[in-house]
């Protein structure tokens, strides 16, 4: 037997129902026995809604007023007649199973499932199964209309049935309209067999995801906005009614390890993430959580995992995750079991714990936990700050994902980073930033964040012409982020003017920008971490007085690395427990830099060149392989051979800029004769690193 369902809430109606995260206010139903072609008494019963405001639409389709449903029911007490009713009359017909058969997808996965989820209560077995009206008729009629775009009344005029809406209530005309259709499947022409229902999974499975995995991005979706302490059950819960895929969900977590109120959701099919697209800015308790499309990459990028150990670690399923940070560096297997007591045990004892440890084996003060059941995972959880050792230790909900996560950022972490190649940016030496007072510069003020080279060029026009080669200087902050200025060094002081006054205030994007005619002198300020408004001009770190002695001069020409510089050896630097005989086989490690002039500027801006070439990040030099073979035969002194030359700093806040370190080493600058210890230099390569001696943290 079908029970035919119809239902509509106090918002809105047909393709956008439950959309708008309104309640049930009615429901419609009435039984068919499909062997006999019988059919039970019709219900309708009006359901009464916390909030009884009706949407205009609402009020215009349904005819219903919030006076009426203030004497109905409570949605709760209505699903108990349901069932109850739906019983009866199947006695009736001389049957006892049902599936449901609903008008589309909407009415049980996005009204019903996600409102008895909020309002605490369970469904009934039999709304985890039914039938979609609108694809049993495509199947039954290829010839009719896409799934998607169907009707009850479409389908009613395809089959040549009564469509007058009028002549019944709103609802009871639905349903028997809905009986009709399936008399008309079920005829002689076309014999249709109602055999695979939708089904509603219960619960979320949990389960390792491999990077090897093929993941379609139409499945995919980000959820932005949740509370940090949200578990992948509560993201389940908040797609209560839409079928996850097993071990679908991976919250996002920060830098620092820590979540950052992102996850990325994988459904079933790209039908369930359309629907799950139709929950944006649902609410998740008080908090709205924005829903948007994702790729496959990116869920593989924060799901995926490629270790042995988290996968072994994984493969017990639907088991709960417990995070664990903050244990003592010495904490054991026995340690972490005896804090937690026998009563919440742990799965498989000792195999059901998991260290989080750096590459060399040292740990990091992490750990995972599986426990069996929720009761278990719960009286862990109220170990929450309690003491082990002489350190509070914090238990915190986890995911597959989050195990993957973790384990992939620490195992890939290298004990000392390596130097870069080279360590500085290197800018071919024709591009000089000018100086002088001309006013041949223009300055953009309140760009987008999002604002690229592009876009300013798209901004100025005509006037790109204009600009020299090389001449256009985003700004960052110390954090490395766009600033939202730019600078741009024209030609002339007039082709300067004429842009200060063609684009000043000009839109780009959604932001208006504003543009003002400067001077090399000023521009150099900025790029050189000062700051130029309405009171002046501020010097930069570099030429605080507590940092640079009086005899540097503002606005120097840049520094040169020299030919004898151009080569060292890292090793100097970082020195490795070897052999003679092995160092002496191995070839040396070579950073180069052009022998001919190249800049070194100590700002907090990244350097972009101006078309024809505009790469998006700063471009570093390669060693060339002749230089590589003649440092391997040559002879080099180390720049660095005392111990203790070369510090490290941990645990710098994650804002420091150039100044705060310079100002952190302030009274332990080499005076320039120091030098003479660490590399033979020519005069003038001495004279290169007087000038910028404070920049020097060696």
């Amino acid at each position: 037997s079908l029970v035919v369902l119809f239902g509509a809430t106090a918002g809105a109606y047909g393709a956008k129902l439950g959309s708008d995260e309104r309640e049930l206010i009615l429901l419609v139903w009435q039984v068919v026995d499909l062997p006999s072609k019988k059919v039970g008494t019709l219900h309708k019963s009006l359901v009464k809604a916390d909030n009884l405001e009706l949407s205009d639409q609402c009020r215009e389709v349904s005819g219903l007023t919030p006076e009426g449903l203030g004497e109905a029911e409570p949605l709760d007490r209505v699903l108990q007649q349901f069932i109850q009713l739906v019983s009866s009359d199947l006695k009736v017909l001389g049957r006892s199973s049902y599936t449901l058969c609903s008008d589309g997808q909407l009415l049980i996965r996005q009204v019903l499932h996600p409102e008895t989820s909020k309002k605490n209560f369970l469904l009934s077995d039999c709304f985890y199964s039914f039938y979609d009206l609108r694809k049993e008729f495509h199947t039954c009629y290829p010839s009719s209309a896409a799934v998607k775009d169907q009707t009850i009344k479409s389908m009613a005029e395809y089959l040549g049935l009564g469509t007058d809406e009028t002549e019944e209530d709103f609802g009871v005309w639905q349903v028997k309209t809905m009986v009709a259709i399936i008399f008309s499947m079920l005829s002689e022409n076309c014999n249709h067999i109602f055999t695979e229902p939708e089904t509603v999974k219960y619960k979320y499975e949990t389960g390792p995801c491999s990077k090897s995995e093929t993941v379609d991005s139409e499945t995919v979706i980000r959820a932005r906005g949740l509370p940090w302490q949200s578990s992948d059950q509560d993201i389940a819960r908040f797609f209560k009614g839409l079928n996850i895929a097993k071990g679908g969900v991976a919250l996002c977590l920060n830098a620092q390890g820590r979540r950052n109120g992102e996850a990325l959701v994988r459904f079933v099919n790209s039908e369930q993430r359309d629907l799950a697209l139709e929950r944006h800015k649902h609410h998740m308790g008080s908090r709205y959580i924005e829903v948007y499309k994702a790729t496959g990459e990116e869920f593989l990028k924060i799901a995926g995992g490629t270790s042995n150990e988290v996968a072994q670690f994984l493969s017990k399923e639907n088991q709960v995750i417990i995070r664990m940070r903050g244990l003592p560096f010495t904490a054991t297997q026995e340690d972490v079991l005896g804090f937690l007591g026998p009563e919440c045990p742990v799965t498989g004892g000792k195999e059901g714990l998991l260290f989080v440890k750096y590459p060399d084996g040292r740990p990091t003060g992490d750990a995972f936990v599986l426990f069996s059941c929720e009761e278990y995972a719960q009286n862990a959880l109220k170990k929450h700050k309690e003491i082990l050792g002489k350190r509070y230790i914090e238990l915190f909900r986890s995911t597959a994902a989050e195990v993957q996560q973790v384990l992939n950022r620490y195992m890939s972490t290298p004990l000392i980073p390596t130097l870069p190649t080279p360590i500085i940016p290197v800018i071919p030496p024709p591009y000089t930033i000018a100086t002088g007072s001309i006013r041949d510069c223009v300055r953009l003020r309140g760009l987008p964040y999002t604002a690229g080279i592009d876009d300013i060029l798209e901004f100025m026009g005509d006037a790109t012409a204009d600009i020299k080669p090389h001449g256009v200087h985003m700004v960052l902050n110390q954090q490395g982020r766009p600033s939202g200025d730019a600078f741009i060094q024209m030609k002339s002081a007039d082709k300067a003017f004429m842009v200060a006054q063609k684009c000043h205030k000009k839109m780009m994007k959604d932001r208006y920008v504003e543009v003002f005619q400067c001077s090399g002198e000023e521009m150099n300020f900025v790029l050189m971490g000062g700051t130029l408004n309405r009171s002046g001009l501020s010097p930069p770190p570099c030429k605080l007085p507590c940092l640079s002695p009086p005899a540097y001069a503002a606005f120097q020409t840049a520094a040169v690395i020299p030919a004898e510089a151009a080569l060292y050896q890292p090793q100097a630097l970082l020195p490795t427990a070897r052999t003679p005989q092995a160092s002496a086989a191995a070839p040396p490690t070579v950073t180069y830099y052009p022998a001919q002039a190249a800049q070194l500027y100590m700002n907090y801006t990244a350097y972009y060149p101006s078309p024809p070439v505009s790469p998006t990040t700063v471009g570093y030099i390669a060693a060339p392989p002749g230089a590589v073979a003649a440092a391997a035969t040559a002879t080099h002194t180390p720049i660095l051979p005392q111990p203790g030359a070369l510090v490290r700093m941990q645990g710098l806040p994650y804002n420091t800029g150039m100044k705060e370190i310079l100002s952190f080493f302030q009274g332990y600058q080499y005076a320039p004769d120091d030098y003479n210890g660490l590399i033979q230099l020519s005069d003038q390569a001495r004279s290169v690193l007087q000038a910028p001696k404070e920049w020097v943290c060696l």
